[in-house]
């Protein structure tokens, strides 16, 4: 496998975990109940959009095919997430909870991703470090609105 296939390789990787960032924030968007957090939410699904786009844009332009699909482990979570909800009902705390659980995959998924640095062109890495650096931005924030619910 060379460079370019390995780098198409891990932007697709990294593409899932986006996808359910998406996938993560739309969900917390219809539940919540505080017309703040369903707009901030929103916000974050349109970053994400736009995080999945930029990722597509250099699988192709590096010859690959892009990733639309998310990932086994996101839809695990999000069904456990659905059936626990069910039954304890969606509060605040639980749905912020979810989404900083999830946020922090993606920075998981961000440093996976950084660690092939080496065979990703460096528009390619840069792009990387500036979207893991908004994530990072969203686990704070995150953290602070589950202080403010507790």
């Amino acid at each position: 496998m060379n460079n370019s296939e390995k780098a198409v390789d891990v932007l697709q990787e990294l593409n899932q975990f986006v996808n359910d960032r998406i996938e993560g924030y739309k969900h917390a968007a219809s539940v919540t109940k505080d017309p703040a957090h369903a707009s901030y939410y929103k916000d974050l699904i349109n970053q994400s959009q736009n995080f999945s786009n930029e990722i597509n844009s250099s699988i192709s332009s590096m010859g690959g095919s892009t990733q639309n699909s998310t990932t086994a482990k996101g839809k695990i979570f999000r069904g456990w997430m659905d059936v626990k909800s069910s039954i304890t009902g969606s509060d605040e705390e639980a749905v912020i909870k979810s989404n900083l659980t999830g946020e922090e995959w993606a920075q998981k998924a961000y440093n996976d991703a950084l660690d092939h640095r080496g065979e990703l062109p460096q528009n390619v890495v840069q792009m990387v470090e500036k979207q893991k650096q908004a994530s990072l931005a969203t686990c704070e924030r995150l953290r602070q609105m589950k202080e403010s619910a507790d």
